[in-house]
C-alpha cells in the first residue's frame, strides 16, 4: 500500500515518559526492585516491545521477576555491571529496519556496542531477533547484537532465536520461547512454579467527575497537544497537516489509488526527496462501535489503567485518562488478528469450555494448536472483533481487552515530491487496502481507508492528519551528475515523482544533470498507469531521459519491469558499469526486487563477463558504496 513500512514508529512514549527524573541505572532499578531479568527491546513498530513484555511477564512463572527495558532510556554501559546481580540474565528483542538497520531506539546502543571495547565478563544473555526473510539484509541487528556480545566476553546462554515476518513471527517465537525456559531452568537450576494464571499488569480507576480538559481525545504525547501546536514534530508530537488535494489515480479498475497532499506551512518541517511521511490514523467507528456493542460497555466511560509496577516507567499502556472510545479509536490496534498471548489470556473468559479449550490450544506450541491458530486467526483474518463474534461465549472485561491489545502503530510512506519543488507541502501516493476474508467479512486496510475519506473541506472544517517525517537513506547521488536509474512499480513510483521533480529543479538552476532513466510497471495503460500526464511531460522536457513502461496484463504474456531491463540490458550496463549510475528500487520486496535484482544478475554476469558468483559479489558491491538502493515492503 504505496511505499509504506509496516513496519511504522511503535514507541509512542506515553505521558509520564517526559519526565526529567527519570532513573537511567537500569542496575539500580534491577535491585532495587528484586529483578533478575532484564529484556531490552529494539522496536519500530512495536512487535519486539510486545514480545519483550511477554518474555518479562513469563519470568514469574519459574520464580524469578523480570522487566521489560527501552535502551534509549538507560545507560547501557551498566551492561557489565549486571554479574552484580545473582542469577541475572539480559535478554534482547531486535528487529532489523529498512535496510540491515537498527530500529531508532535501538541506534545509540548499536553505536555504542559497534564503537565500544566493554567488558562483558560474567554477564549472561540470550537474543530474539525479528526480521522478515525477503530482506537483503535479514535479522542483521539481532545477529549482530548476538555476535558482540559474545566477543566481549559475555556468555550465551541459549541460541539464537529467528522470527521471520514474511512467515510465521508468532510461531517463531513461540516456539523459540518453549524451549528457551526449561534451558534457562536448567542453567539456574530453578523449577518452574506452574503459575500459568493470567498476572494483570495495570488496575482499572473509573473516573465519574474528572475535567473534560484532563482527559485525553487522541493525542500522544502532550495533553491538548492537538489544539496547541508547538514544533518541534516528531513521533511524539505529531503536526496537523490539512488536507489539500485528494484524488483518484486511476482512471478505471476496481482498485482505489490516490494522491494527497499535505500542507506543513508554518510547521517549521523539512524534508528530502526520498524520506518517509509517518500518518497516525484512527481506526473505524464501526468496528469500534460493535465491539461497545457486544460486551455490553458504555464506550464513553472516562478510565485509567494504571501499573501495579509502581516502579515502571511505563505508568499506562495508552495516555490516561481517557474513554475506552477514544482507546479502542486512537490507541490500540483492533484489526490485526491478535497473537497467541492475547487469546491464552482472555480464554479463562469464555463460559463454553470447548471455545475455551480452543482459545488455549491455540495459545499452545503443540503442533495442532499452531495449525488451529494459523488456519482459524491468521488464514481467516480474524480480528477482535471477529473473535468476538465468532466465540459467542467469550465476553471479557473491556479493561483488560483494552490492556492486552498493541498499539495502534503510525504508518510510513514514501514521500511523492520534492521540498526544493513543494517546500510547504508533502505529496502521498497509495492504494486502498480492502479484501473480503475467508469467513466472508470485508476487510478494509486502517490507514488507507481513513485517508480516503479525508477531502480538502468537510462541511467547512479542514481535514487534517497527524503526521511526522522519518528521515531515510534513500537519497539521490550527492554529484548531480551521476545517472539513475529509478525501478518502481504501482505505488512503488512514489518517492521518484520527488527525484525526477527533484532533477527538473536542479536543470532549473543550471547545473548538469546526469541521465535519469525510470522503469515504471502497472496493470494496464488505460487504466492504472500513475501520474501519466506529469511523467509524459518529464519526458518530453528531457528531465526524464527514458520513460519505460511495463503493462503486465495488455498482452496474453505478462510483462513487469525485470523484462524490460533484460531487454535494454546493454543501455543498462553502460549506465552502471561505465557511467556510474545509482541503482533505485521501490516496491514489493518479496518478488519484485528480488526479480530485479536477479536480473542486475543476469546482466552483470552476462554483460561483465563475470561467473555467477562474480555478478552477485559485484552487485553487493553497489549496495555496500551506496549506488544500489531500496525502499522496500513486503
Amino acid at each position: 500500500m504505496g511505499c509504506v513500512f509496516s513496519l511504522p514508529e511503535d514507541r509512542l512514549v506515553d505521558i509520564d515518559s517526559a519526565q526529567t527524573t527519570r532513573e537511567t541505572s537500569f542496575i539500580d532499578k534491577m535491585k532495587k526492585t528484586g529483578r533478575n531479568i532484564v529484556v531490552f527491546y529494539g522496536s519500530q513498530t512495536g512487535t519486539a516491545e510486545e514480545f519483550s513484555n511477554r518474555l518479562a511477564k513469563d519470568a514469574h512463572r519459574y520464580g524469578m521477576k523480570g522487566m521489560s527495558a527501552d535502551p534509549e532510556e538507560y545507560d547501557m554501559s551498566e551492561l557489565s555491571r549486571l554479574p552484580e546481580i545473582e542469577n541475572s540474565l539480559a535478554i534482547f528483542c531486535m528487529a532489523t529496519y529498512g535496510e540491515g538497520d537498527p530500529t531508532d531506539n535501538s541506534q545509540d546502543f548499536y553505536d555504542w556496542l559497534h564503537e565500544g571495547d566493554a567488558d562483558f565478563t560474567g554477564v549472561k544473555y540470550t537474543v530474539f531477533a525479528l526480521g522478515n526473510k525477503t530482506y537483503e539484509h535479514y535479522n542483521a541487528m539481532g545477529k549482530y547484537v548476538d555476535q558482540r556480545m559474545a566477543e566481549l566476553g559475555a556468555q550465551r546462554i541459549f541460541d539464537l532465536g529467528m522470527g521471520d515476518d514474511d512467515g510465521n513471527l508468532e510461531e517463531d517465537f513461540v516456539s523459540w520461547r518453549e524451549q528457551f525456559w526449561p534451558a534457562v531452568c536448567e542453567h539456574f537450576g530453578v523449577e518452574a512454579t506452574g503459575e500459568e494464571s493470567s498476572i494483570r499488569q495495570y488496575e482499572l480507576k473509573v473516573h465519574s467527575d474528572l475535567n473534560m480538559n484532563k482527559i485525553y481525545t487522541g493525542e500522544l504525547g502532550r495533553l491538548k497537544s492537538f489544539e496547541n501546536q508547538k514544533p518541534p514534530f516528531d513521533s511524539k508530537n505529531p503536526f496537523l497537516a490539512p488536507v489539500t488535494v485528494n484524488r483518484k489515480l486511476n482512471k478505471a479498475g476496481d482498485r482505489h489509488l490516490m494522491h494527497l497532499e499535505l500542507d506543513i506551512t508554518g510547521s517549521k518541517i523539512r524534508y528530502e526527496s526520498g524520506d518517509h511521511v509517518a500518518v497516525y490514523p484512527i481506526n473505524d467507528s464501526v468496528i469500534v462501535n460493535r465491539i461497545g456493542e457486544v460486551l455490553g460497555v458504555d464506550l464513553d466511560t472516562v478510565i485509567s489503567l494504571n501499573n501495579l509496577d509502581e516502579e515502571s516507567n511505563k505508568k499506562h499502556p495508552f495516555p490516561c485518562p481517557t474513554t475506552y472510545r477514544t482507546a479502542l479509536t486512537h490507541y490500540l490496534d483492533i484489526t490485526n488478528p491478535p497473537r497467541t498471548n492475547v487469546l491464552y489470556e482472555l480464554a479463562q473468559y469464555a463460559t463454553d469450555p470447548k471455545e475455551q479449550e480452543n482459545m488455549k490450544k491455540m495459545a499452545s506450541s503443540s503442533p495442532e494448536g499452531k495449525a488451529l491458530y494459523q488456519s482459524w486467526v491468521l488464514d481467516s483474518c480474524r480480528n477482535i472483533l471477529a473473535i468476538l463474534e465468532d466465540l459467542p461465549s467469550l465476553r471479557p472485561p473491556i479493561d483488560h481487552l483494552c490492556e492486552l491489545l498493541p498499539r495502534l502503530q503510525a504508518r510510513y510512506y514514501s514521500i511523492a515530491s520534492s521540498s526544493k519543488v513543494h517546500p510547504n507541502s508533502i505529496h502521498i501516493c497509495a492504494v486502498v487496502v480492502e479484501y473480503q476474508t475467508k469467513t466472508g467479512r470485508v476487510n478494509k486496510g486502517v490507514a488507507t481507508n481513513w485517508l480516503k475519506n479525508k477531502t480538502p473541506t468537510d462541511n467547512g472544517h479542514k481535514a487534517t492528519v497527524p503526521m511526522y517525517i522519518r528521515k531515510s537513506q534513500f537519497r539521490l547521488p550527492f554529484k548531480s551528475t551521476n545517472p539513475v536509474i529509478m525501478i518502481g512499480p504501482g505505488t512503488g513510483i512514489a518517492p521518484f515523482m520527488g527525484f525526477v521533480q527533484e532533477r527538473g529543479w536542479l536543470k532549473e538552476q543550471g547545473k548538469e544533470v546526469g541521465e535519469t532513466v525510470l522503469y515504471y510497471g502497472c496493470r494496464h495503460k488505460n487504466e492504472d498507469f500513475l501520474y501519466q500526464e506529469e511523467l509524459k511531460e518529464f519526458e518530453k522536457t528531457g528531465v526524464l531521459t527514458e520513460l519505460n513502461v511495463a503493462f503486465s496484463r495488455d498482452q496474453t504474456e505478462k510483462v513487469y519491469v525485470q523484462h524490460l531491463l533484460k531487454r535494454n540490458k546493454e543501455a543498462v550496463w553502460r549506465l552502471v558499469h561505465t557511467d556510474n549510475a545509482h541503482i533505485y528500487i521501490c516496491g514489493d520486496a518479496r518478488y519484485m526486487a528480488r526479480d530485479v535484482q536477479n536480473a542486475f544478475y543476469e546482466i552483470a554476469e552476462e554483460l561483465g563477463e563475470l561467473s555467477q558468483a562474480q555478478a552477485v559479489d559485484y552487485i553487493k558491491k553497489l549496495m555496500t558504496k551506496g549506488r544500489y538502493s531500496q525502499d522496500v515492503w513486503s
